[in-house]
């Protein structure tokens, strides 16, 4: 299990400092998402400043053409030796169409279909077989040599899909090489929904959810002390209540037994009440969403909550420790080189294991 670090994009000195910052603090990769900064220029900048894993996670997809993705992935893998991720999203109806003015219905199949184009476009580049992708949203057949990057000394860059509800983790499953859970996770959504629909997915394909990876990412609410604990819970409390407004995630909280939660949320969220919104997540629903632990014990919470389950754990709040005292990234130096002394105990018993 690898640990990452979450990170938006940034002015591109700030996040070549950031990529350095958190190389050294023994990260063993930074995950790179689109709000108001394109996702790319972030990771070309750290890949420039840092010898770590990066990836997208995620860059919106159906504004670009698969053929610009594909080249801008291309590029990257290239840059970083081959430790480039291309992890994709829908995004929602609304981003897409009234701010990108891009179609995105119906966006699951669509994005089945963008990634099977993208792996038509890398077999292209590589000359393995002419350009030739005809579906029902994109048609591809023009790459002449002067066009295309041609070859690199790497792997393609695998693809990552984002996916929530059980159709698009069966696709991801079924055709990409990852997946990006969303944040909104707790022990039972990934035992109930992500592990079962997504090995589904595999299985169709031939393949073993060990084939790919699980990127999850983790609100670690850390620290010594009660007060040094209080920030992360009230921004992981806020932020819970962010994405359960989104209707399509209530059945997460029904899982867990908190049914009602997102109307409760989508009330106070139509009269502007952003307070109200966090005090409908309670101590005890939060706690479904949280690791919650003091420095020394965080190692040992994240592998018993994310071991069985996680290929990658992202932390979510690190970079805004970061943004607030840049040295902050150097208490996760002991979680990160425990976490590696313990997989690396993991695959020497797996080793030895009959």
């Amino acid at each position: 299990m690898k640990l990452d670090i979450m990170v938006p994009g940034l002015p591109l000195s700030e996040m070549q400092q950031l990529a350095r910052d958190a190389k050294q603090a023994g990260f063993d990769g930074i995950v790179v998402t689109e709000t108001g900064r394109s996702a790319y220029l972030s990771c070309a900048a750290a890949a420039l400043a840092a010898d770590i894993d990066i990836a997208t996670g995620i860059a919106v997809a159906f504004p670009r053409s698969p053929m610009v993705t594909a080249q801008i992935a291309w590029e990257l893998a290239d840059a970083t030796g081959g430790r480039f991720r291309l992890g994709l999203g829908t995004q929602v109806r609304a981003h897409i169409t009234r701010r990108y003015g891009a179609a995105f219905d119906p966006p699951g199949p669509r994005m089945r279909e963008y990634i099977t184009a993208l792996k038509a476009i890398f077999r292209a580049f590589r000359k393995e077989a002419p350009l030739e992708f005809s579906g029902r949203w994109w048609s591809l057949s023009l790459l002449p040599d002067q066009w295309s990057p041609g070859p690199i000394p790497v792997p393609d860059p695998p693809v990552d899909v984002a996916g929530v509800n059980p159709w698009m983790l069966r696709m991801a499953g079924e055709v990409a090489d990852g997946v990006h859970v969303h944040p909104l996770n707790t022990p039972e959504y990934l035992k109930t929904t992500v592990l079962p629909e997504v090995s589904r997915g595999a299985e169709r394909a031939g393949r073993d959810i060990s084939d790919l990876q699980l990127i999850v990412p983790a609100f670690t609410v850390v620290g010594d002390s009660d007060e040094e604990r209080s920030q992360w819970r009230e921004l992981a409390r806020m932020q819970v209540a962010f994405y359960g407004s989104t209707p399509n995630y209530s059945f997460i909280f029904d899982q867990i037994g908190f049914g009602g939660t997102t109307a409760k949320i989508r009330e106070r969220q139509k009269s502007g009440d952003l307070a109200g919104m966090a005090q409908v997540v309670t101590d005890d629903l939060l706690e479904h969403f949280t690791v919650t632990a003091s420095w020394e014990d965080l190692p040992g919470k994240l592998v018993d909550r994310y071991g069985s389950v996680a290929s990658r754990v992202v932390v979510y709040f690190a970079f805004m420790g970061w943004m607030q005292d840049h040295s902050y990234l150097q208490r996760w130096e002991r979680v990160s080189a425990a976490l590696r002394a313990s997989s690396e105990r993991s695959l020497t018993l797996d080793s030895i294991t009959p």
